[in-house]
């Protein structure tokens, strides 16, 4: 049995792990940690959960018995965290932005701190396991993605070598759990209800995360146009891609094939031929994608949808540990989560 631990486990991201761990048939908790619910059970504070156990304050003495560690501490404060355990032994999937960048410079312009662990930011793997599953299976320390990237990054990467320089636009809507459990006057119920809206129209943090990966798929520096929404809605992310193809624009069915044949192997990615929903994939770890020709505007649009508690966040992780530990990849994520 996987001895697993959760730091910062009262989070949005941190719920759904201790939710997908409990019934895990290869998992026993080791430690669900937490610092504002200390000494509370987690069914008091989660009743849906039904989790005989109690939340913790963390230490690395107390998490180091573990064979694997989910840091769900905020960008910036996880690296602490995730670098002492790493030392302890412990293998680590952290769920912060902290290791996601290949550059530690990065890290002072876009999450506002000089990263002290850059040896370890190079070692990390990032941990989109359609594209680095190999990588995965040995590493000490995967960056799970962000649930933006995430939703992006599928929908680009079986044309990424087909595209034409220039930029990548990427448009997409977010339910308001991604934003964490804090409420903020951009969150209050008030705020969301019967409303949509763009936010950080330009400069959003992941669109560092995402030029980084997409241009490592086209193989050259790739610039792209981020826009995320916040939407009326819990849970789930819907991007909508717009990508340049040198060489013109293919038919539907091509285009489909290409799509099909890329993600075949893949346990969490169904192709379709009509634009899916959110509800499609809510409490699931699936990813859902279609993709369009647009001759007109010489385009291709491709859709995409995921949860983003879910294949954006905890369900990849659950993800990344069987392959890490070297089971069925989709154990533990079947159905709802």
């Amino acid at each position: 049995m996987i001895q697993a631990s959760v730091v910062g486990a009262t989070g949005y991201t941190g719920m759904v792990l201790s939710h997908l761990l409990s019934r895990h048939p290869q998992v026993r908790m080791h430690a669900l940690t937490s610092r504002s619910y200390v000494g509370r059970g987690v069914a008091e504070v989660f009743p849906h959960l039904r989790l005989d156990a109690q939340y913790e304050p963390y230490s690395a003495a107390r998490v180091a018995g573990s064979d694997v560690a989910f840091v769900c501490h905020p960008h910036a404060e996880a690296h602490l965290v995730a670098a002492e355990l790493v030392e302890a032994g412990v293998r680590v999937i952290d769920l912060s932005a902290d290791f996601r960048l290949r550059d530690a410079a990065q890290y002072a312009e876009w999450y506002g701190f000089e990263h002290p662990y850059p040896d370890l930011v190079d070692e990390a793997v990032y941990g989109l396991p359609e594209l680095y599953r190999e990588r995965i299976a040995a590493a000490r320390l995967v960056a799970n993605p962000g649930c933006y990237p995430t939703s992006a990054l599928l929908a680009v990467a079986p044309l990424a070598k087909r595209a034409a320089e220039g930029a990548v636009i990427i448009d997409s809507k977010s339910g308001v759990s991604g934003a964490g459990r804090g409420a903020t006057d951009k969150t209050h119920f008030c705020s969301v209800h019967d409303n949509f809206k763009a936010y950080s129209e330009v400069g959003h943090r992941h669109t560092a995360e995402i030029v980084q990966e997409i241009s490592l798929l086209t193989g050259r520096p790739t610039p792209v146009s981020f826009t995320p929404h916040l939407l009326p809605v819990d849970r789930g992310i819907l991007t909508v891609v717009y990508l340049p193809l040198a060489g013109g624009v293919a038919d539907a069915a091509s285009l489909h094939g290409l799509y099909a044949d890329f993600y075949a192997d893949e346990p969490f990615v169904e192709v379709v031929t009509q634009a899916p929903s959110l509800r499609e994939v809510q409490w699931t770890n699936y990813c859902r994608v279609c993709v369009r020709p647009d001759p007109a505007a010489g385009l291709v649009k491709v859709i995409s949808v995921i949860d983003n508690l879910v294949k954006g966040a905890s369900g990849q992780a659950v993800q990344n540990m069987n392959i890490m530990f070297g089971l069925e990849e989709s154990l533990g994520l079947e159905g709802k989560a």
